[in-house]
């Protein structure tokens, strides 16, 4: 039986084709957000909850309880804080989570934030065949629209991994939106083998993440080196950028790990220098979604 070539071993129509299988389009960044503003703010909340560990099959107590700290401790301070500085967020809930917390759920949708897609499981959809991960995709998209009472707009893959049929999948069930990939800052038109699908794609980074900085794998290499406070200053550099340059400013966080008491500490400060502002647009991603989608809407043809 012979072996695939190594990569260095790769003609050039192979190497092209890997690259551009899902590649960033056009950038869709509005020359003014809604309102005149010149800078958007997108916050989101990933919704992990106890499904991280159901994923790898582990059923241990102490595991499974630091994810319900997301759901039982987190969530409540979260949903008061956004309230309290009047800031609308989305919140990308695994259909587990969202069955096992279905009350969260729905004070998220009475607060008047966005329920999004993050797979049914938490499940690594590199490792699935291409029916598998649309029939489980499939199956949470139905499962928090029975929830939420609407179907969700977007998608933000679990652990933003990337399958060859991940594009297919999203364009098949409809969504506006994904926020999984990292080509640009700014909104981007997600292209398919080159070509535009329509499909916008609202950027995260690793950097706007506050997993990398204060996660915890008992197990593993990932430690809280970072004080939380130093965090503050990070995200505000980022979004005092995206402030001059007139773009995006998303910012991925975890219930489980930012809704802690020294943490969260760094959220509010982080609102309170983005309202400090006058001309910043607070919105979900939805929302984000459809200003880009209207820079790329048909225009209409000029007679001569």
């Amino acid at each position: 039986m012979s072996e695939d070539p190594p990569p260095w071993r790769w003609p050039e129509a192979t190497w092209r084709g890997h690259v551009e299988r899902v590649r960033a389009g056009r950038r869709l960044t509005p020359s003014r957000w809604p309102g005149g503003a010149r800078v958007a703010v997108a916050l989101s909340f990933d919704a992990d909850h106890e499904t991280i560990p159901l994923r790898d099959g582990d059923t241990s107590p102490g595991r499974l309880a630091q994810g319900e700290y997301g759901a039982r401790a987190a969530m409540p301070r979260i949903l008061r804080l956004l309230a309290e500085y009047d800031v609308p967020a989305s919140f990308f809930v695994p259909a587990v989570s969202a069955l096992l917390h279905p009350r969260s759920v729905e004070e998220c949708v009475a607060a008047g934030h966005e329920i999004a897609v993050h797979g049914w499981i938490h499940e690594r959809n590199t490792l699935l065949s291409p029916a598998d991960e649309l029939a489980l995709t499939s199956h949470a998209l139905d499962t928090l629209e029975g929830l939420c009472g609407s179907r969700p707009a977007g998608i933000r893959t679990p652990s933003w991994d990337f399958s060859e049929s991940t594009l297919d999948v999203i364009r098949e069930l409809g969504f506006r939106y994904d926020s999984s990939l990292m080509a640009d800052d700014e909104p981007y038109e997600l292209l398919a083998d080159g070509v535009p699908t329509g499909v916008v794609e609202l950027p995260v980074e690793w950097i706007r993440d506050d997993m990398p900085y204060l996660g915890m794998e008992r197990h593993a290499a990932l430690r809280p080196y970072t004080p939380p406070r130093a965090l503050l200053e990070i995200w505000r550099d980022e979004f005092d950028a995206a402030r001059a340059e007139g773009g995006l400013f998303q910012l991925t966080l975890h219930p489980h790990v930012i809704g802690h008491r020294s943490r969260l500490v760094v959220l509010r400060e982080l609102l309170r220098h983005i309202r400090g502002c006058s001309d910043v647009w607070f919105a979900t991603h939805a929302a984000v979604a459809d200003a880009a989608l209207a820079a790329i809407a048909p225009q209409k043809e000029v007679s001569p």
